[in-house]
């Protein structure tokens, strides 16, 4: 039994990459569309991988999970994508342990958003963390992790104004079009997709334009009409988009499609058009720019834009990092006992097994034997002795690894989890 090989540890890693270094052009290539991502939670389980979580959505591509070596969650990603390991290695990243959990604070509390205090992307981490559940892919510190940045989460936005103003591309881009398009409520505005950046961006464009000339269009036409119903808007076939779109002055395509589905060839135009490309992958071919009537604009350049809401969000930052490491520095002292909790208990048992064998030999020694009395004292040291280790093993400067290694190799102690 001895000379059985161990098996390798297990890390906790962030890999993926984001719009700080990729664009969207290469973002719409790692892009993992609801099929893919059941697909990579599939693989995960049959390679024996025990836990982890998958995010895609405009702004990044990400898995956080357990690994013998993060290429292992990388090649999940290339795998099910159009992406290649080779332009990962220029734009990805990979971080592991402390680092790992450090970036999944800072992403589902909207600190590492494209648009800062942007809180959609938490719902999408909750529906991320749900499906891999139903895999049985989420174990114990996974499961508490995401908890922790889901408190965190709530907790920002409830105690610090980093999420007022314009906390969304779809927010951001209905205010494009307010400042941009004169007497937005006379316009006939198109959307092109109705999925959920579609839907918001739909319920930003009716509240804060008042317009009543916007028109739908979904590929699956029901999905449109449930949307349009709530709202009172106009729903046309997919088969009549070439149409709508010489009628639009504002166009904003939100599909989920790999592929444009708008280019030049089916623009027929003879008045000014102003494009919103919110998809990832591009939805919008660049040859439309060919055009003079046309105006494009994607989502990389709606969050570049600067104005008075997001400088009074950046006066916010220290507060929401405060909350962070309040409920971050809770969910280590959690991982640091649960790391010595097997060693100290381990302890505890070889403890009362020595006292059981002291008091025995005592008890046949001395005839007038105060059992009781030994064992309240021999309990209450043995309580001191733990919790001397146990202190010392939540000490921010103790190596909590070496100092395990040292407890139950002194103590010759055998452990059931480590």
């Amino acid at each position: 039994m001895k000379n059985q090989t161990a098996p390798k540890p297990h890390y906790f890693y962030a890999v993926g990459l984001s719009y700080k270094k990729a664009d969207a052009e290469i973002r719409g290539a790692f892009s993992l569309d609801a099929k893919a991502k059941t697909k990579v939670l599939g693989q995960a389980k049959s390679e024996g991988i025990e836990s982890l979580i998958v995010t895609s959505t405009c702004n990044r591509t990400e898995i956080y999970g357990f690994a013998e070596h993060p290429f292992q969650l990388i090649k999940l990603i290339c795998e099910n994508s159009n992406g290649t390991v080779e332009a990962f290695q220029k734009v990805g990243f990979v971080y592991k342990s402390q680092e790992a959990v450090d970036h999944m604070f800072r992403v589902g509390t909207g600190l590492d958003s494209q648009i800062l205090g942007d809180f959609e992307i938490i719902s999408q981490i909750k529906a991320s963390f749900n499906e891999s559940k139903s895999f049985g892919l989420i174990n114990t510190f996974l499961d508490r992790l995401i908890n922790a940045v889901i408190q965190a989460s709530k907790k920002i936005k409830t105690d610090t104004e980093i999420s007022s103003g314009a906390t969304s591309v779809s927010f951001a881009s209905v205010q494009y079009i307010i400042k941009s398009v004169p007497d937005i409520g006379s316009k006939n505005i198109l959307l092109f997709g109705t999925g959920k950046i579609g839907r918001n961006t739909c319920e930003n464009l009716v509240k804060h334009t008042k317009n009543e000339h916007i028109t739908l269009i979904n590929r699956t036409k029901d999905k449109a009409e449930k949307l349009a119903g709530k709202l009172n808007l106009i729903v046309k076939d997919y088969s009549e988009l070439h149409l709508e779109l010489q009628k639009a002055d504002v166009v904003v395509v939100a599909t989920g499609a790999q592929n444009p589905t708008i280019d030049k060839a089916i623009l027929n135009l003879k008045k000014p058009l102003l494009i919103l490309d919110l998809s990832i992958p591009k939805n919008v071919h660049e040859n439309v720019k060919d055009l003079k009537e046309v105006t494009l604009i994607h989502m990389d350049h709606l969050s570049q834009m600067t104005d008075e809401t997001l400088e009074k969000r950046k006066s916010h930052i220290p507060a929401a990092e405060a909350i962070i490491e309040e409920i971050k520095e809770e969910f280590l002292n959690w991982t640091k006992a649960r790391k010595f909790a097997p060693t100290i208990h381990a302890l505890k048992e070889k403890l009362n097994s020595i006292k059981d064998g002291e008091l025995n030999f005592q008890r046949k020694k001395i005839s007038n034997f105060d059992e009781e009395q030994a064992e309240l004292i021999s309990n209450r040291i043995i309580q001191k002795i733990t919790n001397h280790f146990a202190n010392h093993l939540k000490d921010d400067n103790t190596t909590v690894e070496e100092s395990i290694e040292w407890i139950e190799k002194i103590f010759q102690l055998e452990t059931t989890l480590k």
